[in-house]
């Protein structure tokens, strides 16, 4: 549009999205207990735009409805592949990626991130008998095969922290991920704590590795790295301050506490699958 084309950079005419009073976020809907695909309407689930019959849930979902709730927009869920999330910010396919994507500084170096929205601790997940079960650090799972999913912190940073670690190639989706250990492919995987605590409540022959907080935790350059690895927050399209601003306000009202209660409630109400 050439009337916008004195616009400054990053400056977006179309301002905020959710001119129409709708605000639509992307995620996977395949990330539990972030964002899962149900096939109801039960305990609060929203349908999927381009997935016709599916409903989303999840603690996205609860956040994001949280927002527009305090905001008076309608909620929409569009179905986008971890990769596309940037891509489909960028093209307005979708207003807002509220995904579990971590603020790091290379993700906000593409878009704009309001958060954090959750505080994820790095953990492993491995099998209740496997010899890495008793693992207190992360040399005790030295030369182990694993894996993580692709486009994380987990799989660039932390699983080469691993002494002689035998790193497959990326998985696609968290659940593919979780396959590979269940299916003996791995001995352990890597992702952050709400993910690896739902996958471990509907199979219970998972078993959590958190090294939080111990001299055996992953390791970061400084605290600063450690925090933008962690904290979770959500995408917009740069410039797009109106909708950072008003999320923002939102996510300000609600304590560390607050998220925690919040991701119980999904992990509590994740189907079975």
């Amino acid at each position: 549009p050439t009337e916008n084309s004195t616009a400054p950079a990053g400056d977006t005419a179309t301002g905020s999205g959710v001119e129409d009073g709708v605000l639509t976020v992307g995620m996977e809907c395949a990330y539990a207990p972030y964002n899962w695909t149900q096939m109801d309407d039960s305990n609060g689930a929203v349908p999927i735009k381009n997935v016709p019959g599916a409903y989303a849930n999840g603690y996205d979902v609860m956040i994001a409805q949280k927002i527009c709730d305090e905001n008076g927009w309608e909620l929409e869920v569009v179905s986008t592949a971890w990769d596309s999330l940037t891509p489909s910010l960028q093209s307005g396919t979708i207003d807002v990626a509220i995904a579990g994507q971590s603020m790091t500084a290379d993700r906000m170096a593409e878009v704009d991130m309001a958060g954090p929205y959750y505080y994820a601790q790095i953990v492993c997940l491995t099998t209740k008998d496997s010899p890495y079960a008793t693992a207190t650090g992360i040399n005790d799972l030295a030369g182990g095969k694993c894996t993580a999913q692709t486009g994380t912190i987990w799989y660039d940073t932390c699983l080469p922290q691993i002494p002689d670690a035998q790193i497959l190639t990326a998985s696609e989706t968290a659940p593919a991920m979780i396959m590979q250990l269940q299916t003996g492919t791995v001995d352990f995987v890597c992702t952050d704590l709400p993910t690896a605590t739902a996958a471990a409540a509907k199979d219970h022959s998972l078993v959590v590795l958190n090294f939080s907080g111990t001299d055996g935790d992953f390791q970061f350059a400084t605290e600063e790295e450690r925090a933008e690895n962690v904290n979770i927050g959500m995408s917009v399209v740069k410039g797009n301050s109106e909708l950072l601003d008003a999320m923002n306000a939102v996510l300000a009202e609600m304590t560390e506490e607050d998220f925690n209660t919040m991701m119980d409630q999904a992990i509590a109400v994740q189907p079975e699958v």
